[in-house]
């Protein structure tokens, strides 16, 4: 879903994950967790002000650091994120929260992008990203299958 709220563009993502909450939110905030269905490698320094170090590579030649903006143990935790519009951050605001049968659900909300077309498209590029990626989070901890290895980005 996507906003126009008072101080911007947003982008909201939403997945129902039939695994434990805190399996989830451990997907979002340990390295083991990370490269389960993101990275290939990182460095978690988990904390309100620390970062996050993202390998793309097993080799970490060229990581990505981007800063722990939030951190509470309750299942939310907020990322700086680079979209790739110069070195503007837009933060990712994830919660994940006990569903169902001891399933999880995950809110991916990530703004304010600025409303002009040069912002709008790479909230769009970037969105289109962030939602194969949650069904890599998903798949990965509902059967087990990382999609990175069958069907790549």
């Amino acid at each position: 879903m996507v906003r126009l709220e008072n101080d911007g563009v947003w982008v909201t993502l939403k997945e129902t994950i039939a695994a434990h909450h805190e399996e989830v939110f451990a997907c979002l905030t340990t390295e083991a967790g990370l490269i389960r269905w993101f990275p290939v490698a990182c460095q978690v320094e988990l904390r309100t002000g620390g970062q996050m170090k993202l390998a793309f590579d097993a080799k970490f030649r060229r990581p990505l650091t981007i800063p722990i903006l939030e951190y509470h143990e309750d299942g939310r935790v907020s990322w700086g994120w680079y979209p790739g519009i110069g070195d503007e951050m837009v933060p990712i605001h994830w919660t994940v929260t006990p569903e169902v049968e001891q399933g999880a659900r995950v809110i991916h909300r990530h703004g304010p992008f600025r409303n002009d077309t040069e912002h709008l498209i790479e909230l769009a590029n970037d969105a289109e990203s962030w939602r194969w990626y949650m069904c890599n989070l998903r798949t990965v901890l509902e059967a087990r299958v990382d999609m990175r290895h069958e069907r790549p980005l």
